[in-house]
Formats: C-alpha cells, sequence, structure tokens
C-alpha cells in the first residue's frame, strides 16, 4: 500500500512563498508520477506541477515561473516551492502519485490527505 503526507500548507500574505512537503512511503512502482494539483470549491481538481521520476516535469501555464517542483536527496519526498504567490493561489493542495503524470486527477492512483494554504490580499 502506498501512502502520501503532505504538509507546509498555511497562510501568508500576497507576494510570500511557501514550501510543500510530500512523502512517500511503502509500495512505489520502478518509475512512476509525483505531483501537486489543488482545488477549490466547487471546481475540479487542477494538476498544477509534476514530476516523473526520470526527470521531466510539468507546470501549469498559471504557476509557471514561480512554482518549482523538486525531489528530495531521499527520492521519497518532493516538494513544491511557491513563492510571488496571489490570492489566487489559495486552494486546498493534494500531492498525488501514479504510472503517469496526467491532467485528469481520476489516473492519479493514490493521493494524500490535502493541505490547505490561504494567500491574503
Amino acid at each position: 500500500q502506498t501512502h502520501l503526507v503532505e504538509s507546509g500548507g498555511g497562510s501568508v500574505q500576497a507576494g510570500g512563498s511557501l514550501r510543500l512537503s510530500c512523502t512517500v512511503s511503502g509500495y512505489t512502482p520502478g518509475t512512476y508520477c509525483m505531483g501537486w494539483f489543488r482545488q477549490t470549491p466547487g471546481n475540479q481538481r487542477e494538476r498544477i506541477a509534476t514530476r516523473f521520476t526520470t526527470g521531466n516535469t510539468f507546470y501549469a501555464d498559471s504557476v509557471r515561473g514561480r512554482f518549482t517542483i523538486s525531489q528530495g536527496n531521499s527520492k521519497s519526498t518532493l516538494y513544491l516551492q511557491m513563492d510571488s504567490l496571489t490570492p489566487q493561489d489559495s486552494a486546498m493542495y493534494y500531492c498525488a502519485a501514479g504510472p503517469g503524470c496526467y491532467n485528469d486527477p481520476q489516473k492519479m492512483n493514490w493521493w494524500g490527505q490535502g493541505t490547505q494554504v490561504t494567500v491574503s490580499s
């Protein structure tokens, strides 16, 4: 069984920064995708940044240039450095993993519990 646990959410003023962490434990396939989705009330979960084990990364247009996804030294930890935050970045952020990197959240096999990010103006 695979478990994902996020941490690092919180409240910050516009222009500030936060770093989210996601630690994976349990079974992981040889190659897989890990990344971050976010969701606001009434909206679909949106892929914002993913990283495949080969190193290929994806960023949504809305966060490209402000957010950076990276892997920790242990390879079981994924980070999302979020800079220049705006109120539009306020959402529940979820760590996810699966056999490939997809926009469709239903294609991601494993999910964390989510961590709230709130950006005030």
